[in-house]
């Protein structure tokens, strides 16, 4: 299976690129937000139990997130791979991600890692905000968002450049050019 978690700072463009390597090569789509709201529209067992969390106003916890995943996973029997989206977001997720599809006779394949500089990402957010109309998208809680990725999320670069995984891409061009750098990427696998 090709595995490919895609990763980067709010704006970097994860959304786009994934929805396009997702077309070329067939995979398939786990989004960590679709999942949990999936399975708490559908109140299943690990549905309640998420929902029980979110009420409360506390963090999902990652072994719930993970058998999501798994059940999700288990699935997609017959899948090429997955595009993992929103997760992993912290170092134990990776390791636990990594378990939980060792125990499928699979890995992560790849993590690439859009890179675009902190001015760009304030403008392109600064300009979604404006089209769409997303509140999330102003200047103090972007600041915020861009600190949070700094702080929490970013390690996960290091423990994926560790794994021998990480592929940074330049996240500034054109979509087409950005994509043409990560489909070279992700064709060194096939």
């Amino acid at each position: 299976m090709l595995n490919v978690v895609i990763f980067g700072a709010p704006g970097s463009g994860k959304g786009t690129q994934s929805d396009l390597i997702i077309k070329e090569f067939g995979l398939d789509h786990i989004s960590t937000g679709d999942v949990l709201r999936a399975e708490m529209k559908e109140g299943t067992e690990l549905g309640k139990i998420a929902d029980d969390y979110i009420v409360k106003g506390q963090l999902v916890p990652d072994e719930l997130i993970i058998d999501m995943l798994a059940k999700v996973l288990d699935g997609k029997e017959g899948s090429k791979g997955v595009v993992f989206d929103g997760f992993p977001r912290t170092i134990l997720q990776a390791e636990a991600l990594k378990k939980m599809l060792n125990e499928r006779g699979t890995d992560v394949t790849l993590m690439i890692n859009l890179h675009v500089e902190e001015d760009e990402l304030m403008n392109r957010l600064l300009e979604r905000g404006k089209i769409s109309g997303r509140s999330d998208d102003n200047i103090d809680t972007i600041k915020s968002r861009l600190d949070v990725y700094r702080l929490q999320i970013a390690p996960l670069a290091e423990y994926y450049m560790k794994e021998g995984k990480r592929y940074a891409v330049n996240g500034v061009g054109t979509i087409e050019e950005i994509f043409e750098r990560i489909k070279e990427i992700i064709n060194r696998y096939l």
